[in-house]
């Protein structure tokens, strides 16, 4: 599948999304028709969705709480990539209050429009969603404290891209804080393929050590991935049986393999004179 195949898959399957976000069940992070909760379950405590809007609640379709692990201050500025339908932003901006700013990104038009109803109900003041696609973000450079995403980044493909310009946008010293789906270890690339439609992560999630990679090659420090979701084969076992998998032959190659994982990195406070992307400034080249 091409980038721009994989782009509209992602677009037509969020636009539906919205369209049907009063829909039981309707969540970006699995087949709604696998009976499964899937990965969107219980990602946000009572007390932070209680003063939302409903349907900013309905359609929060992550795999993690980037907010809850960001670390927001009092007048940041926050930008979500791929924010929906605005939670991550409406919880964002109440972290960092009046003085602060929370930016959401996001390609969908029906999307854009629940999250920008969503806003008007929340009556949020200090929150603006912008078109774009998180390989060209429409901000300035240096200009956001801290970007946040929530199960998007697997959703693109080309991830070197996205890495570049979040970098671009962050101040010096600005954080790059968002939950997303990883990999880890060799798997064969059928049940790859599998357990990541079962996830609603069209384009692919990269492996852990992958992910570390690209965000020191785009210029990023202090990189750290923390697992808060670990998967086995019986979260995925309905839909990889209907797949005409022998669940319990792949198990073990499986189980632990596929998790939500809250990645941070840093850019840093003083400009390096080696370019982002420079391979020997990841000593890959000594």
């Amino acid at each position: 599948m091409s980038e721009v195949d994989i782009k509209e898959v992602v677009r037509g399957r969020y636009a539906a999304i919205a369209r049907s976000v009063r829909t039981p069940g309707s969540s970006c992070c699995y087949d709604g028709e696998s009976g499964s909760e899937g990965i969107s379950a219980n990602l946000y405590a009572d007390d932070e969705t209680k003063c939302l809007p409903q349907d900013a609640v309905t359609a929060s379709l992550g795999c993690g709480n980037p907010t809850a692990l960001a670390e927001l201050k009092e007048g940041e500025t926050v930008l979500d990539l791929g924010s929906g339908g605005g939670i991550d932003v409406l919880l964002s901006a109440r972290r960092v209050g009046p003085s602060g700013k929370a930016y959401g990104l996001d390609m969908t038009d029906d999307m854009l429009a629940l999250a920008r109803e969503n806003q008007r109900k929340a009556g949020a003041e200090n929150v603006e969603f912008l078109k774009g696609e998180i390989e060209a973000i429409p901000l300035p450079d240096n200009s956001v404290d801290v970007i946040i995403s929530n199960c998007v980044i697997n959703l693109s493909a080309d991830k070197d891209k996205v890495l570049r310009e979040a970098f671009r946008a962050l101040k010096p010293g600005g954080r790059f804080a968002v939950s997303d789906v990883v990999t880890r270890g060799e798997i064969p690339e059928a049940v790859r393929r599998n357990m990541l439609l079962w996830a609603g992560c069209i384009a692919g999630a990269l492996d852990e050590n992958d992910y570390q990679i690209k965000l020191a090659a785009a210029g990023f420090e202090a990189i750290g991935i923390e697992p808060t979701r670990v998967y086995d084969v019986e979260d995925a076992r309905e839909f990889l049986t209907s797949q005409s998998f022998d669940v319990d032959a792949v198990a073990a190659e499986v189980g632990g393999r596929f998790m939500s994982a809250f990645v941070r990195a840093k850019k840093p406070e003083v400009a390096s004179n080696t370019k982002a992307g420079d391979c020997c400034a990841l000593t890959c080249c000594q």
